[in-house]
């Protein structure tokens, strides 16, 4: 049977910014999304023991602590805490695998032995983390026999827990636990599971797999009867085995409602450009793009051309279409809060056929340039005329790696080899 662990830093943005400035430390604190202070993105243990979740707004935590103190986030350093921690991590197995900045699995089966067994190197791990990192930072962990029960069982017991799940006490965790304690089971898919009267796990425990098909069909069917079963062969696949990527996408929070149609589109142009550098960084170009707004009402779809792209230009001209499709207009009590952008149907460029007019060619080089001087001076640095006097977008990692694109990044840096 295996031997997989969930490790998974406690309230690891707070955590970091305490670790840093010792007067932040056994504070309540909120840090704030650097694009606005309206919007708390991760809560010290401090503040979450006396009632402030994350998400949550600046105003609703200091209503239920007024001592509240909030600080900005520090992207940059969370990523190097990220890969001090990977690097500690990669000692102990070679199979680990980044699930986002603050978690990874890891399968130790044919390494715990080594190291006097799971639990002694799981100490071995903190105390790593202790000496290289910082004392004021924790982790909790899962172990298990397979991903899911690893992930569950790593936020049983926060902070600086440590919970295994067996084939002996399955059963009785499943008794405590809510279907939303789940990786993979949001609130959309917690209200289905509860149209159908299934309210906790071991009701969907004893859920036929038709049943499950006939609702979610049949990708999401078999997911929810395996997670019923407590069953994932899903394998640890190590960060530096970069998969093939899918997708590319950008999310964005706005730091307040917004009511102008124009600011929307201009923030949607420059999350576009985001993507589309990305896609050209990774060699790849897209016949696919898709655009999520939401707000007063929500808005989205998806639209395919003959041709590939790689372009800003193209990619939001093809946003418009959608919008225009949907009927997408502003009234006067209509907002925007969050923006969310992508491609899909992605292709290796270098395998596409070339275009022999000028025009594509000059056009080519004007992008290599424009990329050449924002990757030496920063990120929009360079705008189109649409943007004049936007507000620059606050690029920052995604809280979940969404992109594949970071993960190769990290890859190049790490480069460890298989022993």
């Amino acid at each position: 049977m295996k031997t997989i662990l969930h490790i998974d830093f406690d309230s690891f943005f707070a955590s970091v910014e305490q670790q840093f400035d010792i007067k932040l430390r056994n504070k309540p604190i909120g840090v704030t999304a650097q694009n606005g202070r309206t919007c708390i993105i991760a809560a010290s243990r401090e503040a979450k023991r006396l009632g402030v979740k994350s998400p949550s707004r600046t105003w609703e935590a200091q209503n239920i602590i007024p001592s509240m103190v909030f600080v900005p986030a520090h992207f940059e350093k969370y990523w190097e805490i990220t890969q001090k921690f990977l690097d500690i991590c990669k000692d102990f197995s070679p199979y680990v695998e980044l699930f986002s900045l603050d978690e990874v699995f890891m399968d130790v089966t044919s390494t715990e032995g080594l190291f006097g067994g799971k639990y002694q190197l799981i100490e071995k791990i903190r105390e790593r983390i202790k000496n290289e990192i910082g004392e004021y930072i924790t982790v909790s962990v899962g172990i298990s026999h397979n991903k899911l029960l690893a992930k569950l069982a790593s936020g049983m017991n926060k902070p600086n827990g440590l919970v295994q799940i067996t084939p002996k006490n399955i059963w009785t965790v499943y008794a405590k636990v809510k279907l939303s304690d789940f990786c993979g089971i949001g609130r959309r898919i917690e209200e289905r599971l509860n149209r159908l009267r299934i309210y906790t796990p071991m009701e969907l425990h004893d859920v036929p797999l038709d049943i499950l098909i006939r609702e979610f069909k049949d990708a999401e069917g078999h997911f929810l009867y395996e997670l019923g079963q407590g069953q994932d062969d899903s394998p640890v696949v190590p960060y530096y085995f970069a998969s093939e990527t899918k997708s590319i996408s950008r999310n964005y929070c706005l730091p307040q409602n917004q009511y102008s149609q124009r600011v929307v589109m201009q923030n949607t142009y420059e999350l576009c450009e985001e993507v589309v550098l990305k896609l050209r960084k990774l060699g790849k170009k897209a016949k696919t793009a898709g655009i999520y707004l939401s707000g007063s009402r929500n808005v989205h779809g998806r639209k395919s051309v003959k041709e590939y792209f790689d372009s800003g230009q193209e990619m939001f001209a093809l946003c418009q279409q959608i919008l225009e499709k949907d009927g997408f207009y502003f009234g006067q009590s209509d907002y925007v809060r969050r923006i969310s952008v992508w491609v899909g149907n992605l292709q290796d460029a270098i395998n596409l056929e070339q275009s022999l007019f000028d025009f594509d060619v000059k056009s080519k080089k004007i992008v290599q340039t424009v990329d050449m001087l924002n990757e030496k001076f920063g990120d929009h640095t360079i705008r189109r005329g649409f943007l004049l006097n936007a507000d620059k977008l606050t690029t920052v990692p995604n809280g979940f790696m969404a992109d594949r694109y970071e993960k190769q990044k990290l890859a190049a840096e790490f480069n460890p080899k298989l022993t």
